[in-house]
């Protein structure tokens, strides 16, 4: 209650400090002679911002890769070890939670893409009169948090012995088709066919995100060049790998970067619905167990530090996107 107490009023003092910085400044500002005011008033509104990501951000950065290096943090005994890291590179389950956060990578947000950008052509092209109506269906998951939607998928895989009426909508769908099923559908495998079905919650989740993006970008794609594509004699569908696409990558691009950068921090899934189990771990599941359940913050700080560099290239494409696209109006 403590730690929750000083947390709170370390954030009000934070942003408090960040408002009075811009009031002090801007006074300044309006005081100084014309020609300095015009200089100095453009720092007057980005110096509380910066602050205000120094101390809620690049602060707690900097501690955390100094913890990376401790010991017993803490205590009186504190001191420097590379013990930290050499866990990160040796220890099996962090071996295993990194090839997890890659099925991750690789999966979840191809899964996403390619289902948003279906459904928005589909319901562009095939169903324009039920559009408005499909595409709230498919965005909604979107209003679900991680949690609610973790325990919904919990409800949809939902397994009773042979024998019970099975309530899980897919399992008794599989139960239908194949028979009875001795365990249950998330641990029939210890390989990573758990984890997919995992993945299938984050695709659904992400995919009205991704559709509502993409459905926009190909509403402005010239329609000009699509005529001249149809009188030339193209396909529907030579017109859409040919003319569309390519006209939506940055879109495309920056869709895919968004939820991998989601899917690298994903905590939510698998601490619901198996706490890492039967081989579904991922690199944020084991910051947790480490931090809170064995206390060990050191080790714990090794696996953020691991995470924020993972995460590094693909913020970069983001903003190297963004600039492109800024220099391109």
């Amino acid at each position: 209650m403590g730690n929750l107490v000083s947390g709170v009023v370390a954030i009000a003092l934070g942003v408090g400090g960040a408002l009075l910085l811009f009031y002090v400044l801007n006074a300044l500002a309006e005081r100084m002679p014309k020609e300095w005011e015009e200089r100095f008033k453009p720092y007057a509104f980005i110096g509380p911002s910066l602050a205000v990501v120094g101390i809620f951000l690049l602060y707690p950065a900097i501690q955390t890769f100094w913890f990376s290096f401790q010991t017993r943090i803490g205590t009186p005994n504190q001191e420097f070890t590379l013990a930290n890291y050499e866990f990160l590179f040796t220890d099996p389950g962090i071996r295993d939670s990194l090839i997890n956060n890659l099925l991750w990578i690789i999966f979840v947000p191809a899964g996403a893409v390619a289902l948003g950008l279906l459904v928005a052509v589909l319901a562009d092209r095939l169903l324009p009169r039920w559009e408005k109506i499909t595409k709230s269906i498919i965005f909604m998951p979107m209003a679900i948090s991680f949690v609610g939607a973790s325990t919904i998928w919990l409800f949809m895989y939902a397994w009773r012995p042979p024998g019970s009426e099975q309530f899980g909508l897919i399992t008794a769908i599989i139960t239908g088709i194949a028979g009875p099923m001795d365990e249950p559908l998330i641990q029939i495998s210890t390989g990573r066919l758990n984890s997919f079905a995992l993945m299938a919650v984050m695709v659904w989740l992400q995919t009205g995100f991704a559709m509502v993006l993409l459905s926009a970008a190909i509403k402005n794609v010239p329609t000009d060049t699509i005529e001249a594509a149809r009188i030339d004699g193209a396909t529907e569908i030579q017109i859409f790998w040919r003319v569309t696409v390519p006209q939506i990558r940055s879109t495309i691009v920056v869709v895919t970067t968004t939820i991998l950068i989601l899917v690298l921090k994903v905590f939510d899934i698998p601490r619901v619905m198996t706490s890492g189990n039967f081989n579904t771990n991922v690199i944020a599941n084991i910051y947790y167990d480490l931090a809170f359940t064995f206390g060990d913050r050191g080790r714990a700080s090794v696996v953020v530090v691991a995470l924020i560099v993972m995460t590094l290239p693909f913020m970069y494409i983001n903003i190297k996107r963004f600039r492109e696209q800024e220099a391109m109006r």
